[in-house]
């Protein structure tokens, strides 16, 4: 990814966020996205139907996260929303899509640039196999603090 492409915005931070469930908690974020600019009309039709046929939600220790994503062509400027939820919302597993994974940690990726998109899941990776710093995450009391943290692992 280019170094000077920036994935992190304060104001994509949603912090003690409440939602009924995953598709209203998708189709919300989208919205955002879309009224700034970041994703075409398309993102949460392609967000939904990739969620269906791959689900995102991971078991991961300490806090359960989801990692909703879908193509570039749905992509106009690349960014990550970042949910912290004030109750669990429910995903599928990744692993099996049987399970479910009550999500209170939820990043949605809009990344512009295909070959970006496999990189970003794996820096993501590292953040999601450490407890504590998904816990510190989850614990921070601004959205600076929650991209400070993630902008360490994300550079």
């Amino acid at each position: 990814m280019n170094p000077t492409e920036q994935l992190l915005y304060e104001d994509l931070v949603f912090m003690n966020y409440e939602a009924e469930n995953k598709e209203e908690l998708l189709k919300k974020m989208s919205e955002i996205l879309r009224k700034k600019g970041y994703v075409k009309e398309s993102y949460l039709e392609g967000i939904l139907k990739r969620e269906a046929l791959y689900p995102t939600g991971l078991n991961t220790n300490g806090v359960k996260v989801a990692i909703p994503h879908t193509d570039a062509i749905h992509v106009e400027k690349s960014a990550v929303v970042i949910v912290i939820l004030k109750k669990p919302v429910i995903f599928k597993e990744m692993a099996n899509e049987l399970n479910d994974v009550h999500a209170e940690l939820v990043f949605m990726l809009a990344i512009k640039n295909p070959k970006d998109q496999v990189p970003t899941l794996s820096k993501l990776m590292s953040i999601l196999s450490n407890k504590e710093r998904l816990l510190s995450i989850r614990n921070c009391k601004t959205s600076k603090e929650v991209v400070d943290i993630l902008a360490q692992v994300m550079s």
